[in-house]
């Protein structure tokens, strides 16, 4: 079975220099699992750190970053067919995947093996099932076998929208993601939250020293609307409402750098739920230096 290396954590816990100088020392490459750094023009922004990835003057081969133009919306179902997509052809050239990055549903749907399908809504087999009761509902979706991923069919929406799928995906096999078969070790970085919370209000006055607000002002010149740019949130969500000036510049940083705090810390939720429910994450001390970390990971890995 195929080996994958994954490499997680809250933003700015510094996860993007750990895997790059780990892949340099493993003949390795990274899969992003960042759900904004998909998008093209969205650098500073997202904390691409591109320059992350030149190690000792080599240049660390990256997957799932600037795939998409902004504006484009993208959801689950399609990163896992990247991520699959992007294991299968390292893997075949000989090179060890690692998986790195801070979004906690892709994270978690490639760790436990979401099943999931891109299923279209049908509004025939809705219309034909709207006036049955939820008792024949539930009969009609028992009749398809055991199903994957429905936690809750009690009301008559998800009990709809469970026999949608369901027959969808017993005339469609083809458009389940079938995810790669691998052993996945797993890192996170942890900083205590006082050590968090500053690295984060540090980065952020990096970023707006760099050009973010540029970069955002550029989206903007190119035709991206605001709401498109609201929708992706933190960064581009108050930096946007400042440039069309609904928020003075004092009130965005303030606004947006608690932002940032609150979604670090929804981060560490997810990834506390993901061991609840038995991913098991090797946690790495923040504060030790760099070389420190890799030995942590080589010494629990066998390569």
């Amino acid at each position: 079975m195929d080996q994958l290396i994954t490499i997680l954590g809250p933003t700015a816990s510094g996860k993007t220099t750990l895997a790059a100088n780990l892949a340099s020392l493993i003949n390795g490459e990274i899969i992003s699992a960042d759900s904004r750094q998909i998008y093209r023009g969205m650098d500073i922004g997202t904390g691409k750190d591109i320059d992350d990835y030149q190690v000792d003057g080599k240049q660390i081969p990256y997957h799932l970053i600037d795939i998409l133009e902004p504006g484009s919306r993208y959801n689950v179902f399609e990163y896992m067919s990247e991520f699959t997509n992007s294991f299968n052809i390292i893997t075949k050239s000989k090179k060890l995947p690692i998986l790195c990055g801070g979004s906690g549903m892709y994270l978690d749907a490639v760790l436990r093996g979401y099943q999931m399908s891109k299923v279209p809504e049908n509004i025939e087999l809705r219309e034909k099932c709207r006036l049955l009761s939820v008792e024949e509902l539930e009969g009609k979706l028992s009749s398809f076998g055991p199903l994957h991923n429905i936690s809750d069919v009690t009301d008559k929406a998800r009990l709809l929208r469970a026999i949608e799928i369901a027959e969808y995906q017993s005339q469609n096999h083809d458009t389940v993601v079938n995810l790669p078969k691998f052993n996945s070790t797993n890192f996170g970085i942890s900083h205590d939250r006082i050590t968090l919370r500053s690295r984060i209000t540090e980065r952020l006055k990096i970023r707006l020293s760099e050009g973010m607000i540029d970069e955002i002002q550029e989206l903007l010149n190119r035709g991206i609307k605001p709401d498109e740019l609201i929708y992706y949130g933190l960064e581009y969500k108050f930096v946007t409402m400042y440039i069309i000036g609904q928020i003075s510049y004092e009130n965005m940083f303030a606004q947006l750098n608690i932002a940032i705090h609150q979604f670090a810390k929804r981060q560490m939720t997810w990834y506390r739920r993901m061991e609840k429910k038995g991913v098991k994450i090797h946690w790495i001390d923040g504060s030790i230096d760099l070389n420190d970390k890799l030995a942590v990971i080589l010494n629990e890995v066998n390569f």
